[in-house]
């Protein structure tokens, strides 16, 4: 249908386009029949309304999408959405630890005042620890003990208001947008003659509140700030005038101390100056402040459990509102699978009455003791009566790939180790997206594609995949390991050549370097090289179960570590060439490429630049050999006799 040029099209918002629909218009128009549209102040007259309109029009459509959670921009619109959903915003996390004070002194008893500070360095930076709460203790000998003491690194502030009901627009601010919420102790004091306070809590449920409830309530604010406020009277109690509300808290550089591992007192703790501290648990859990993509992502799946934890999904949207280093999150219950204490591993023998939780960490370490402990701890509340919360760690299973890819040198001008660099590039990019998750599948079939494509003039590839798992071993007395890859291991038939492998360890009362390497049959050996040649030093150390992945070893008593990828490592190193080339991980299992020690290398395609001498390579990681075997010789002249 013809476009009428005496109306104006309203859909278009780009400038240029709305300046030429205003001249469309107006030519149409015989009060500016034949009217020079471009050298005129016209032109600028028509700028200015093409402006305005294309002004208007963003700041509507800006304005339409503040107005949704998903489509959201700007923070405060993505916190104003999650607050309607009774979503509460998590703040910077201060890094945590908790450590052991020891007061020598033959004092009866001694009290550690929150605010008290402790030393640290990370990377050759000062960093200050502080606790949160007044500790007493009392003397066994001649020591005062402050024992599982918990430290946060940063700055303990102290903010005071004095309370004027008057004035409708009086705020209780967390002056500093770093203020960790967590450590957040809220008092009321009645007034500065009477010093008399009540410590307020969080409110949690209104539905449990009363008229005299001392409680306080949180929500974020602008430039990321906290503003605590309190009760009408009708829905948990109201304050007075002249009250004085007492704000205590951190102020924390968030995750740039996780990792300390040794605090000093600097100063004397209630009169002692001889103070040492034992560290229980080294800092971690410093985070920054919830990012807005992780608001439109759990607010809407938090409004979803109602304040409680029964399914499997509700337990991970608490797990990422109440451990903020949660990167990824993996619960079963315990009808589909089970977990050992012992071994740190899982089975699918049921275990009724208990949930599962193994966390991804955004520092890629494994929760401490202390934070599974917290957790669990916090689940409680949300919990059927019945069920047992358990955080479990991750199990991360490496993939070690060997990619040897041909290529038609006609097709391209990159050189073979640029083709060798897109190559590993893809790789890397594979594996960001697609894996070091939980519940992501490798699929060899779509890895072998995407290699393909990296670059046209690459003909075909042939990637070999080996898995990859550590084990720390104890070095004092003799143990036995477990590894679980929870996918077959290669085994077509007994006495298959090995197909497991091991980095060097040695034995206590031994001097060789000793390996693990399966016979092929379902037992695991130990053996070390003399000029080379293996040496068999153990026939009977454990056993593989090539079907369900599982490799048992023996109580041996490892003395020591041999260097790992050239680096002086405490874990041992196990590998097994897999059943399938598809990696499918199982409960709390993590895939991930082992980007150090994969290989990508680069061949010429004869066939397509020559014709001649076609030849594939595999690579056989196992027994670290290569083997080179011609697939195919192809002719560039057909033969006289082929006809």
């Amino acid at each position: 249908m013809a476009t009428n040029p005496s109306r104006l099209r309203v859909t278009e918002l780009d400038f240029d386009e709305i300046k030429d629909n205003l001249k469309t218009f107006l030519k149409a128009q015989s009060q500016f029949k034949d009217y020079d549209f471009e050298g005129s102040g016209m032109s600028v007259l028509l700028d200015v309304l093409a402006y305005n309109t294309h002004y208007l029009g963003f700041n509507a459509n800006m304005l339409a999408n503040e107005m949704f959670l998903d489509s959201s921009s700007l923070r405060s619109s993505a916190v104003s959405h999650a607050k309607m959903l009774g979503y509460e915003i998590s703040s910077p996390r201060a890094a945590k630890a908790v450590v052991t004070v020891n007061l020598n002194t033959t004092d009866a008893n001694k009290t550690m005042s929150a605010g008290t500070a402790f030393t640290t360095k990370v990377d050759d930076v000062d960093y200050q620890f502080v606790t949160i709460k007044d500790v007493t203790s009392s003397n066994i000998g001649n020591t005062i003990p402050f024992t599982e003491v918990d430290i946060y690194e940063g700055t303990y502030v102290t903010t005071k208001y004095v309370v004027d009901t008057s004035d409708v627009d009086q705020r209780f601010l967390l002056v500093d947008p770093r203020a960790d919420t967590t450590t957040l102790t809220v008092k009321v004091q009645n007034s500065s003659t009477d010093t008399t306070a009540s410590t307020y809590k969080r409110a949690t449920d209104i539905t449990q509140l009363t008229t005299s409830s001392e409680v306080y309530y949180l929500q974020e604010v602008e430039s990321g700030k906290f503003q605590v406020y309190f009760g009408d009277g009708n829905v948990s109690k109201a304050l007075s005038d002249n009250n004085i509300v007492i704000l205590q808290y951190v102020v924390t550089n968030k995750s740039a101390a996780n990792g300390a591992s040794s605090f000093t007192s600097p100063s004397a703790i209630d009169g002692v100056t001889n103070v040492g501290v034992i560290v229980n648990t080294t800092a971690s859990g410093g985070a920054e402040a919830e990012s807005i993509a992780s608001i439109k992502l759990n607010a809407p799946l938090d409004y979803s459990t109602q304040g409680r934890a029964v399914t499997a999904d509700d337990f991970k949207v608490y797990t990422r509102k109440l451990f903020a280093n949660t990167q990824a999150v993996s619960v079963w219950g315990g009808e589909d699978g089970s977990f050992d204490a012992a071994t740190g591993l899982t089975s699918s023998q049921p275990e009724y009455g208990k949930v599962f939780i193994s966390v991804k960490t955004t520092t890629g370490e494994n929760m401490t003791t202390s934070q599974k402990s917290q957790l669990e701890k916090d689940l409680k509340p949300y919990k059927v009566a019945s069920i047992t919360p358990v955080v479990v760690d991750p199990i991360t299973t490496y993939l070690i790939l060997n990619t040897t890819f041909q290529y038609d040198s006609n097709a391209t001008t990159d050189s073979k180790e640029t083709l060798e660099s897109e190559v590993s590039t893809t790789l890397s990019n594979f594996n960001d997206t697609d894996l070091k998750n939980f519940n992501s599948v490798f699929r060899y079939s779509k890895l072998i594609g995407l290699i393909d494509d990296s670059d046209t003039s690459i003909l075909s590839n042939v990637t070999t995949v080996t898995m990859a798992q550590f084990i720390t071993p104890v070095t004092t007395a003799p143990t036995g390991y477990t590894i679980d890859f929870s996918n077959a291991i290669n085994h077509p038939h007994d006495g298959h050549i090995p197909v497991l492998a091991s980095t060097g360890f040695n034995i206590s009362g031994e001097q060789e370097e000793f390996f693990f390497e399966d016979d092929g049959s379902g037992n695991l050996t130990i053996f070390y090289l003399v000029a080379g040649v293996k040496t068999l030093y153990s026939e009977a150390a454990g056993t593989v179960d090539y079907d369900d992945g599982v490799i048992t070893i023996d109580p041996i008593h490892i003395s020591a570590i041999s260097d790992v990828d050239g680096a002086t490592s405490t874990k041992l190193r196990v590998t097994a060439i897999p059943a399938s080339n598809d990696i499918i991980p199982v409960r709390n299992q993590v895939l991930e490429i082992d980007e150090v020690n994969s290989t990508v290398l680069g061949r010429v395609d004869t066939a397509a630049t020559s014709g001649v001498g076609y030849t594939a390579t595999t690579t056989t990681t196992a027994t670290g050999t290569t083997t080179t075997t011609t697939v195919a010789t192809v002719s560039s002249t057909p033969s006289s006799s082929a006809y």
